[in-house]
């Protein structure tokens, strides 16, 4: 297990990504954070962000009970808040707000509201530093996630093709395109570090096909590489059969079947990895205290498919899974903008 102590070297990459987003001398930053937060990027984002001028100030909640039947991880959204009117009024009255929450508040219900009132957020994943500090943001980056947002915006129709069986097709039209490259400067928006993503939650009824989870494609909310082939059919959105005879097939069905809720099945948002320094390998490398699988997300050329909440579709659930598979073929109206695993085009860095 890798210590956790304040490094200089981190406090400064905290400071460089909050430069990124803009910080100025005198901004008042909220840092929101939970009794279960990872103590030391709590520290690093104020060290850094008093190092700057800035002025932090910390919302701290306890982490609420347990109300799931089993245990909840990487939805990216935190239940920490639940409404507390007065959190929510000081977090959207900051120039920026840091979110250390465990789950993470992308997907929160109440970011809508701090939002709204003109913050901008910038969620750091619940990783260890050492992570945070090797995938701190590229500018470049940026102008590349913008390129590939435009193409999910501009197209109809995504198909995703791979050589071990995958043939899914996704109705784009009507979806909410979006993406992070790990920093934001605009009111009323919201970023994640580490970034690198293009994505879109689908209208209800947008996805058919069939998905095969291949050896060493990733389950990133059991943290795990892929061992044997799992075969998901999946029906107007929603997951028919769950094929397989192995311990992976088996840990899915478990994990999707207790949650009772057929929304747990669905469609949550499909896209594809942009950064060029995240690392596939790299959950083999961190214990799993470390390590929350945003760089996974995220790597260069994974088709990213999810299953759980879709706002855009009007279902809601804790339920989620987060599969990154290497080797597929993604195509946005017959243009191929990844061939098996590889960006093409002004996406590639």
């Amino acid at each position: 297990m890798m210590q956790e102590r304040i490094e200089a070297k981190w406090i400064r990459a905290f400071e460089t990504v909050f430069g990124l987003c803009a910080v100025e001398p005198g901004d008042a930053v909220a840092i929101l954070s939970e009794s279960q937060s990872r103590g030391i990027n709590v520290q690093l984002a104020e060290l850094a962000l008093s190092a700057m001028g800035a002025r932090p100030f910390h919302i701290v909640l306890p982490t609420p009970p347990q109300s799931a039947p089993v245990p909840v991880r990487s939805t990216g959204a935190s239940d920490a808040v639940q409404g507390l009117a007065p959190a929510i009024e000081a977090l959207g009255a900051s120039a920026l707000f840091v979110d250390c929450t465990v789950e993470g508040m992308l997907h929160a219900p109440e970011l809508p509201e701090i939002l709204g009132k003109g913050a901008r957020g910038l969620m750091i994943s619940n990783e260890h530093p050492e992570a945070l500090e090797r995938l701190a943001p590229d500018a470049d980056l940026e102008g590349r996630v913008k390129t590939g947002i435009k193409m999910l915006r501009a197209a109809s129709e995504m198909r995703v093709v791979s050589d071990a069986g995958t043939d899914l097709t996704i109705r784009v039209a009507g979806a909410a395109a979006g993406g992070g490259w790990g920093f934001t400067k605009r009111p009323g928006t919201m970023t994640h570090w580490p970034g690198g993503l293009c994505l879109c939650f689908p209208a209800s009824g947008s996805v058919n096909g069939r998905l095969v989870l291949d050896r060493g494609d990733v389950n990133l909310t059991l943290k795990r590489y892929m061992e044997a082939p799992v075969t998901l059919t999946i029906e107007d959105d929603y997951v028919t059969d769950i094929a397989g005879d192995n311990l992976d097939a088996d840990l899915f069905r478990a994990y999707i079947e207790a949650w009772g809720d057929r929304e747990a099945y669905a469609v949550s948002h499909v896209g594809w990895g942009m950064n060029p320094a995240a690392r596939w390998e790299s959950m083999a490398l961190y214990d799993k205290t470390d390590f929350n699988g945003t760089e996974l997300r995220a790597f260069a050329g994974n088709f990213l498919y999810s299953t759980g909440a879709n706002e855009v579709a009007g279902r809601h659930t804790l339920g989620h899974f987060d599969l990154p598979l290497r080797h597929c073929t993604v195509m946005l109206d017959g243009r191929t903008v990844v061939d098996r695993g590889v960006l093409q085009g002004d996406l590639a860095a």
